[in-house]
């Protein structure tokens, strides 16, 4: 089956954090380029990354690409073309895993080609709060060099994820709609509150603009806390009939100043969550930052369950 296809008839489960998979194999990700950095020179650690999340049930992988964008490389001390073979290889070494999996196995697996916001690259937490504003130019200039390379290694689907601005997104989607109209997208958002995305738009409104994009087969939101996924589900459902997607973390704070998430006592049993997710309305489910396979298997026995 298609990626559309197995969405329609069964829903998908989503991998988790890159960052504490490599993390947990010595790379460090405590810097500007975070994830990104790994492409150089670790990039066997993200193959592996990938590698477990698909062992552990997960059926759409995505790429460490959420803040390789090439302003972030260059300030690193890559050269343009440096960046994008970075990127190219990004998007190779998830698929080659995802290959060597169904080679392994039988089971066939998608690739998500992730998009990360402008306010990712300001590395500040602004991925959080949206406190930016660009013009529908600009923001097509920091994206697109990245957005075509990506392109020409034919993902499966492209994820705008851990998006603070509808502005931002809704300059990708009018460009993709007109130059690229035949990948499929999915669209996340970070939340302020159950109703509002973290620069203050309303999740109607941002549903609704959603809605006009025929490509865009999923819309939802992701590293968010726990407890607002449910009532977020419930929101969109509202206004859509796309799919929906989401994919939280544990509910930890982020450090901006550190880079680090804040630990709290009490974790989310993924299990029981997505049961509820999935009942609301969300078949698309997975984990974002803080989380790993341990969450992926749970996702995967609860829909197995279901």
């Amino acid at each position: 089956m298609d990626l559309l296809t197995t969405i329609h008839n069964q829903g998908l489960i989503l991998d988790g954090a890159m960052s504490d998979e490599l993390e947990k194999q010595g790379v460090p990700t405590n810097n500007r380029l975070w994830t990104a950095a790994a492409l150089k020179d670790n990039l066997q650690a993200v193959y592996q990354a990938h590698w477990d999340y698909l062992q552990a049930g997960a059926q759409l992988i995505i790429t460490d690409t959420y803040q390789a964008n090439i302003p972030a490389f260059i300030k690193a001390g890559y050269n343009e073309q440096e960046a994008k073979e970075l990127i190219t290889n990004a998007v190779k070494i998830a698929k080659k895993a995802r290959d060597n999996f169904q080679r392994k196995t039988g089971k066939h697996n998608f690739v998500a080609a992730s998009v990360g916001s402008y306010g990712a690259y300001l590395a500040n937490g602004n991925e959080f709060c949206g406190d930016y504003n660009l013009t529908p130019d600009e923001y097509l200039d920091f994206h697109l060099p990245r957005l075509k390379t990506i392109i020409t290694q034919q993902p499966d689907c492209l994820a705008i994820e851990t998006q603070p601005k509808l502005t931002e997104v809704t300059a990708l989607l009018t460009w993709l709609a007109k130059n690229e109209p035949q990948i499929p997208v999915y669209a996340s958002f970070t939340l302020h509150d159950t109703v509002r995305i973290s620069d203050g738009t309303s999740l109607k409104k941002v549903v609704e603009t959603v809605n006009n994009y025929p490509q865009v087969f999923a819309v939802g939101v992701n590293c968010v806390k726990p407890t607002l996924v449910t009532p977020a589900i419930k929101t969109i459902r509202q206004f859509t009939d796309k799919e929906i997607v989401v994919y939280p973390n544990q509910g930890y704070a982020y450090d901006s100043f550190s880079k680090t998430w804040l630990k709290i006592k009490r974790t989310t049993d993924f299990y029981q969550g997505t049961k509820e997710w999935y009942e609301a309305g969300a078949h698309l489910i997975g984990g974002c930052c803080t989380t790993g396979p341990e969450q992926t298997r749970e996702i995967a026995r609860a829909f197995q369950e279901i």
